[in-house]
């Protein structure tokens, strides 16, 4: 009870404060400690009187020394039995005690909930970027730091709160004990004290720099290894294994260079304060006894004074190994700012509402965009779409199609110009209920690693068995779901697909994802070379399926396997991101353009006429 009492301190699903983490290293810090101010207050109260426990034993060793000294021994327990009974209970039962809630405190309430509290948000922060984001970055660099910053943060924060009271306690104390005692002795501990401080000013500043290029060059490895594994099946096709490992290699070498760079410093450190500690020990010892020579000091004092010098250059060097390690998890946190503390690019509006589709009307008016570069991409597209109508998308690579359908998710924003959903601008209205009410079969099926169950639930997550089922045949995945059996022995909806979806074919990814699309059953429906994956047998029985889908719904379809769009109600045709020519199947082979050029080099040279004849070009 008292273990789960202190793990329930620290919720790690809290919200979190609202808005981009800030890009300040130490306003980064506060962002999320100030969400545990309470616990790491505590965590100093307790161990301010823990470090204090620690110097009253030397303290108190001291005094045993004189008091033994000055005593006949018969006597010695019946005079200071009270004494001795008060630092037995200090040493078994207050230290302990001390210790016990301050482990708990970091523990069990800092080191798993906050740990997690911050990962779980900078995930949360991060999965809502726009597409951009993940385009120009490592997927597995942007994990790897989200998994980093959680750690390094709560472990700098903690140990910096450690630090902090044994520093204070221990060296102010222990001044005032060398001065209650004589003030000389004192000397030798100012001294180190000087040139302590003076060390760390040399010394932090060139360890916080190298760790940050040491955390950067770790997470460029890692990013690159990940996308090794990531595209394992392009890499077996091309197989030219030296280029990939020197690609490696070079990841690999300079996070050594880095990480050399590092410890050199931290070697360089260590001698040096070792040396200071070893001259501080000596002069205090020495002093110790020259005054107690001079009758100037008790025995005791010499006890006190050289045990607790010895104290300070063990803790000395910890703190400074602390001190290392602090500024190397602050080197990490500063390289995870570079991912998490970016800016979300496509945000709703402050007074987002829900998107309401009772017609399926979709108008783009104006439309600029160019992925933020100066131009090439859309300039002043306009497009109606009226309410049930099928437009095909058409033209060559590069167009501009699957821009025009992700510009519609508002996977991107637009420069200027809106696009409008029963007149609504989807810019004034949330992303999550927009892509609610549009379903899409994309040419790059992903699945998520997880259950076929698990996938298609993401079309409808209060779908029931019989929807399922009815959506699995309709997409014609009956015919191999069933058999379906991954290496855990999980075996039809319940088994894993692997990463994006690697362990099915690529016609079995893309009928579940159309099963996902069926379940989802949205009033506006876009398919972006949706059976393109698919044999002829199977593309021709879904066709059906798809006839039943889009009734009743706008459907905007790219496909450049032309046959699969000609019966739409309208074809739309794109080049370099404009619209150059509109109307039917039979309209635009009769003008001779761009669409009957590319109808005509997919079946062979010839031209079908609205009558059913041909014609050889």
């Amino acid at each position: 009870m008292i273990f789960r009492w202190f793990e329930s301190l620290v919720d790690p699903f809290a919200p979190g404060p609202d808005g981009a983490p800030p890009a300040s290293i130490w306003r980064f810090y506060w962002h999320y400690l100030r969400q545990v101010r309470g616990v790491l207050a505590a965590i100093c109260v307790v161990g301010f009187f823990v470090a204090l426990v620690e110097v009253s034993l030397f303290d108190f060793v001291g005094k045993l020394v004189d008091m033994a000294g000055k005593m006949a021994a018969p006597d010695f327990f019946h005079v200071h039995g009270r004494e001795l009974a008060w630092m037995a209970f200090v040493t078994v039962v207050a230290r302990p005690l001390l210790l016990g809630i301050h482990d708990m405190l970091v523990n069990q309430a800092l080191v798993p909930s906050f740990t997690a509290r911050i990962r779980w948000q900078q995930h949360r922060y991060v999965n809502r970027q726009s597409m951009a984001f993940f385009h120009n970055d490592f997927a597995g660099r942007i994990a790897n730091r989200i998994m980093q910053t959680g750690a390094s943060l709560r472990e700098s924060a903690a140990q910096i709160v450690d630090a902090l009271w044994y520093v204070i306690i221990y060296t102010f104390t222990a001044l005032y004990l060398f001065a209650k005692a004589d003030p000389k002795l004192t000397i030798p501990l100012v001294l180190w004290l000087f040139g302590y401080v003076a060390l760390l000013r040399y010394f932090v500043p060139k360890t916080k720099v190298r760790s940050l290029a040491a955390s950067t060059a770790k997470s460029k490895f890692m990013g690159r290894v990940v996308d090794g594994y990531t595209n394992a099946a392009t890499l077996k096709l091309f197989p030219h294994s030296g280029l990939e490992d020197g690609y490696v290699r070079e990841s690999v070498q300079e996070n050594v260079d880095k990480v050399q760079a590092m410890t050199r410093l931290t070697t360089a450190m260590d001698v040096a304060i070792t040396t200071l500690n070893g001259a501080m020990i000596a002069g205090t010892g020495a002093l110790g006894l020259w005054l107690w020579s001079q009758g100037r000091v008790s025995a005791g004092a010499i006890a006190l004074s050289t045990g607790l010098a010895i104290r300070i250059s063990n803790m000395s060097g910890w703190i400074m190994w602390v001190v290392n390690g602090i500024f190397e998890a602050i080197g990490t946190v500063q390289d995870g700012m570079l991912t998490v503390a970016q800016p979300l690019t496509v945000v709703d509006a402050p007074d987002a509402k829900p998107l309401v589709v009772t017609r399926g009307e979709v108008r783009f008016e104006n439309v600029h965009f160019h992925y933020g570069k100066a131009g090439g991409v859309m300039d002043g597209l306009s497009l109606d779409i009226a309410p049930g109508e099928k437009v095909g998308l058409v033209g060559p690579s590069g167009a501009g199609k699957t821009t025009l359908v992700n510009l519609l998710l508002r996977l991107y924003d637009l420069e200027s110009g809106r696009i409008v959903i029963d007149g609504q601008d989807i810019a004034q209205v949330s992303q999550a209920s927009l892509r609610a009410q549009i379903g899409m079969v994309t040419q790059d099926t992903s699945l998520l690693h997880r259950s076929i169950r698990d996938n298609l639930l993401y079309g409808r997550p209060g779908a029931t068995p019989d929807e399922m089922d009815a959506a699995v045949r309709d997409a014609r995945a009956d015919q191999f779901l069933h058999d379906l059996l991954d290496s855990d022995g999980r075996s039809g909806y319940e088994a894993h697909v692997g990463e994006r979806g690697v362990k099915l074919s690529g016609g079995q990814r893309q009928r579940i994802a159309i099963a996902r699309v069926l379940l989802k059953d949205a009033p506006i429906l876009v398919l972006d070379e949706a059976t393109s994956a698919l044999d002829s047998d199977v593309e021709a029985a879904i066709q059906d399926s798809l006839d039943r889908l889009m009734q009743g719904k706008t459907v905007i379809a790219i496909a450049h396997r032309l046959s699969t769009i000609a019966r739409m109600d309208r074809l739309v045709v794109m080049d370099k991101g404009h619209i150059v020519e509109t109307g039917t199947h039979a309209q635009l082979i009769a003008q001779g353009g761009l669409y009957a050029r590319l109808w005509q080099r997919q079946t062979g040279g010839f031209v079908a006429l609205d009558d059913g004849r041909q014609v050889t070009s």
